[in-house]
């Protein structure tokens, strides 16, 4: 689930890649005069380092792949990296998220990759939104198109931010045959039910707390509304929420709802989580009802805490109740289960403002209880 990548993803990815794979390299044959290592990191710099595929449909999918590998005169080390992307707008069309393979600098995940020694690998999935289970079966495809072009890799791993960490997480779980290894980046793989809760609690007390200031219900969003969200929240919405005189009623919906901000630079950091929570449910509720069969948030039996008079809060504040099916679509098939015979690497920013920091707590005990694989857990800063 991810507007945007929120982490230095490429220096965590160059990271986490070496103790997902510490194989030695394999040097192909090189030209007389090849770059020097900082000519080959300035072209990485510059986008201008790996050789990319165009991009192009895949056999079983609508979605598109791009594939990129290092350049003949540099090291090869047989391995290929698969990059699992985050949430899209569902309106959007169908392609590669060019946002979540830069950053703002330039610097590209694909030339660092290739950079590293290691092929690469991407694919817009079949689906934009809620595209968890499309996305996994499009990854697994990613590893048969690499093949029939390239050969076998030696080792395969897949890194995933966000919804893309979710896709990581499962592909680890549940295809070991496929995947040796995984890097999950702020994703939901705690429990995607309490994930949804997260989205739907947010939308529910800021409505107590700003009634009428959002059209519609936090489960069924007006149609209208969705493609004239980005506008109608800076004019109609954003004054209202930070307006001086409503200060107590924003701190109390932080405290309610535990959402992030960094209390260093508190008003700045609310913006942030305020704007991108609603997104979420503004564009994403509709789609996710749909692919689950129906709406999933739950908050019939919640008791909600942290603000200055509780008591009004929960009686005042709006109930839904979760229609069954989906539910039971997001036990089956959202939820991992911490049982893991292949390394999965898994970092989260601690004051992620989209996917709270929590879903790395309740993985770590998945992982613990299911007793599939020792378990190192650091902290930064720590705890």
């Amino acid at each position: 689930m991810s507007r945007s990548v929120r982490v230095p993803m490429v220096l965590l990815m160059c990271a986490a890649l070496c103790l997902l794979a510490p194989w030695p390299a394999r040097s192909l044959a090189a030209p007389s005069q090849p770059p020097s290592l900082d000519q080959a990191a300035q072209m990485a710099v510059q986008g201008a380092f790996g050789e990319c595929t165009p991009d192009r449909p895949q056999h079983n999918s609508p979605a598109v792949y791009r594939i990129c590998r290092p350049p003949w005169w540099w090291s090869n080390n047989g391995d290929l990296v698969i990059w699992a992307h985050g949430y899209v707008d569902p309106a959007l069309p169908v392609q590669i998220p060019e946002d979540q393979l830069c950053m703002d600098n330039g610097l590209c995940i694909p030339d660092m990759v290739n950079l590293l020694g290691y092929n690469f690998a991407t694919t817009s999935y079949a689906v934009n939104g809620l595209a968890v289970l499309p996305g996994i079966q499009d990854v697994i495809e990613l590893v048969s198109l690499y093949t029939e072009e390239f050969g076998a890799p030696d080792h395969v791993l897949i890194v995933g931010v966000s919804e893309g960490g979710l896709i990581t997480a499962l592909a680890v779980e549940q295809y070991p045959d496929v995947f040796d290894g995984g890097l999950a980046t702020c994703g939901p793989i705690g429990n995607f039910q309490k994930q949804i809760n997260f989205f739907g609690d947010f939308r529910v007390v800021l409505d107590y707390f700003f009634p009428g200031l959002i059209p519609g219900s936090p489960v069924d969003i007006p149609p209208d509304l969705i493609p004239i969200w980005d506008g109608y929240y800076r004019q109609s919405v954003e004054p209202v929420v930070f307006a001086r005189a409503h200060r107590s009623e924003l701190q109390q919906l932080f405290n309610v709802t535990k959402a992030a901000y960094d209390r260093w630079d508190r008003l700045a950091t609310m913006r942030t989580s305020v704007e991108d929570l609603l997104w979420y449910d503004v564009k994403a509720t509709n789609n996710a009802n749909q692919v689950l069969g129906g709406q999933p948030f739950d908050n019939a039996n919640r008791t909600y805490r942290g603000s200055l008079d509780d008591g009004a809060l929960n009686a005042g504040v709006a109930r839904f109740a979760a229609d069954p099916a989906a539910k039971a679509a997001v036990q089956a098939h959202y939820q991992t289960t911490g049982v893991l015979s292949k390394p999965l690497v898994t970092l989260h920013t601690t004051l992620d403002q989209q996917v709270p920091y929590w879903h790395e707590q309740l993985y770590l005990a998945k992982t613990k209880a299911s007793g599939a694989w020792p378990v190192y857990h650091e902290e930064y800063p720590p705890t």
